[in-house]
C-alpha cells in the first residue's frame, strides 16, 4: 500500500507513523469544534431543571470535555502530547433539536495543531451527556461533530465552506 499524497501519518510502505514536528516553527494555534445531543423534550427539561439522578449533567459534561482534550494523545494514536494553554467547553440548550449543543475551543503555542483536542472535547462532552441521561432516554442521538475553525501553523486558517 503506497502512501497517498497529503496523508502525513503514513510511511513509505504504508505503515502508520507519528509525524516529526521537531523542525516546525512554534505558532499560536487554536481550533474550535461543535456537536449536539438530540433528546426528548422531557429529558432536556429534566437536565435543565437539575433533576437528573446522576447530578449536574451540563457541569459534568463540560468538565469531562476539558479533561478529554488534555488526554487526547492517550486516546488517539499518533497524536502528540500537547501543552494546552486553554480549553473551553460550552453547552447550550437548543429547544429546536430538542437537546444540547456542545462547542469546544483548544489553544496553545506550539508546533502542531489542536484540532483533535477540540474534537475530542466535544465528543466526550456529548458522550457524558448521554451517559448521565441514558436512564430516562436511551434514544438520544449524538451528531454533527465537526471542526468549525482552526488557526495557526503553516497551512494557515481553516473554516469550512458554509452550505
Amino acid at each position: 500500500m503506497a502512501p497517498r499524497p497529503g496523508l502525513t501519518h503514513l510511511g513509505a510502505s504504508g505503515e502508520a507513523n507519528m509525524v516529526d514536528v521537531g523542525g516546525k516553527t512554534e505558532t499560536e494555534r487554536s481550533a474550535s469544534a461543535e456537536g449536539y445531543v438530540r433528546m426528548q423534550a422531557d429529558t432536556l427539561k429534566l437536565i435543565r431543571d437539575g433533576n437528573a439522578k446522576k447530578g449536574d449533567v451540563i457541569g459534568t459534561a463540560r468538565l469531562a470535555g476539558i479533561m478529554a482534550a488534555k488526554k487526547t494523545s492517550d486516546l488517539i494514536p499518533l497524536c502528540h502530547p500537547l501543552m494546552l494553554t486553554k480549553v473551553a467547553v460550552e453547552i447550550t440548550e437548543d429547544p429546536d433539536l430538542p437537546g444540547l449543543k456542545v462547542s469546544a475551543t483548544a489553544k496553545l503555542i506550539g508546533k502542531t495543531g489542536v484540532e483533535m483536542e477540540a474534537l475530542t472535547a466535544v465528543s466526550v462532552a456529548c458522550l457524558t451527556i448521554y451517559d448521565m441521561a441514558k436512564a430516562v432516554d436511551k434514544g438520544m442521538e449524538i451528531g454533527g461533530i465537526r471542526l468549525l475553525e482552526k488557526t495557526g501553523g503553516k497551512s494557515g486558517p481553516y473554516r469550512p465552506e458554509q452550505g
